[in-house]
């Protein structure tokens, strides 16, 4: 019998203030007059809640782009959902937060993007680090869960123990250290982002002394590059097995790069039902369970533990959405994989700490939906 989802992810809007080169959202944003409304987003978490969901993470974009945050944050909370908002924090006025605070909110994951301001605006693509800071700040105050996000690459993980000692000082309750993931727009940056093994190497050093001196104080846990790992991971926890992802428009995904899948169609919440999406739908199918896998996935010990890596990554690097994810030492494409890691380590690390806008021409910037 098939287990039923313990979270949904809601990319209420793609629409978003920044424009980081790393955003793993899908090339072809869903624009805002095809956004679900507040009423259809309500449908569906207490569709959510009643399939058995018990977290409900609000993204995007950037949710705070709509104006019923707190509504939706509010209902939510009447469903039973732990609300867990994932925001860059542009947008968050001390009206706001008060609003969200008192609609129930449980949780916010603030993102940052270096410890410097200058490297920071640079990466995003517009002026936002010293007001993340005061935002940062103001939620200190209240009693909602926090987490500091840094996400790191080759651009700014040089300052990684910089960017550890400034979650420090923000106090929140838990960090997360996530190395890009190449999908979306990190995959068309990635020879820019990609780390040198050394890099990574020392990143882990450093992020293993900082778990050790703020143990009891601050959770801190840490993502890795894909590519350096030895196995791949079990992505979303296996295809289609403990959560679903629903876009602006309602579309229900088993992850959020699952639409770069030629030939798979994804049922849209405005025409189904999520239990019936999640139990019936040949999307979650495809994907769930072994029957699909190729060797030597088949007939390893590690496929209830990875479930052949992710099929997105899988399908970009070699073209085939079925094949072993190739970060996996063991598959038969993991040369493709080597190629990469070859051409990343012969480059050189940079500080961009003091670098601007002359260096745009660098990244190929995400474009805003109409």
């Amino acid at each position: 019998m098939q287990d039923l989802p313990l979270a949904l992810i809601a990319e209420i809007t793609h629409r978003c203030p920044l424009h980081c080169v790393y955003c793993s959202n899908p090339l072809a944003m869903a624009s805002a007059h095809a956004e679900l409304s507040t009423e259809e987003w309500q449908g569906v978490f207490e569709q959510a809640a009643k399939l058995g969901v018990l977290h409900l993470h609000l993204t995007g974009g950037e949710p705070l782009a709509r104006e019923d945050a707190a509504q939706l944050v509010s209902f939510a909370h009447a469903c039973g959902l732990y609300t867990n908002l994932i925001t860059s924090g542009i947008g968050l006025s001390e009206r706001r937060w008060h609003d969200l605070v008192a609609s129930g909110l449980d949780h916010i994951q603030l993102s940052f993007q270096d410890s410097r301001e200058t490297s920071a605006n640079w990466i995003a693509g517009t002026r936002a680090h010293a007001l993340k800071l005061s935002i940062a700040a103001m939620i200190r105050q209240s009693k909602v869960a926090f987490t500091v996000n840094m996400v790191v690459h080759r651009q700014n993980i040089e300052r990684l123990d910089e960017m550890i000692a400034l979650a420090e000082s923000l106090q929140p309750q838990r960090l997360e250290i996530a190395h890009v993931q190449y999908y979306g727009w990190a995959w068309k940056n990635k020879q820019a982002l990609l780390p040198t093994r050394e890099q990574v190497a020392e990143s882990l050093d450093k992020i293993s002394a900082a778990q050790k001196r703020l143990m009891g104080i601050i959770r801190i846990d840490s993502v890795v590059p894909d590519y350096y790992a030895r196995f791949p991971k079990a992505c979303m926890g296996g295809w289609g097995r403990r959560e679903l992802l629903v876009d602006p428009s309602g579309k229900a995904l088993p992850c959020h790069a699952a639409t770069v899948i030629p030939r798979l169609e994804f049922e849209n919440v405005r025409q189904r039902s999520l239990e019936w999406i999640w139990l019936h739908s040949d999307s979650f199918q495809r994907f769930r369970g072994e029957d699909w896998m190729p060797m030597p996935c088949r007939d390893c010990d590690r496929r209830k533990l990875d479930f052949g890596g992710c099929r997105c990554q899988a399908f970009m690097i070699t073209g085939d959405a079925a094949a072993t994810d190739p970060v996996c030492s063991l598959a038969p494409a993991h040369g493709l994989i080597e190629q990469e890691l070859l051409h990343a380590n012969r480059g050189r690390t940079a500080d961009h700490s003091s670098q601007k806008s002359e260096h745009a021409p660098l990244w190929v910037y995400r474009a805003q939906p109409g």
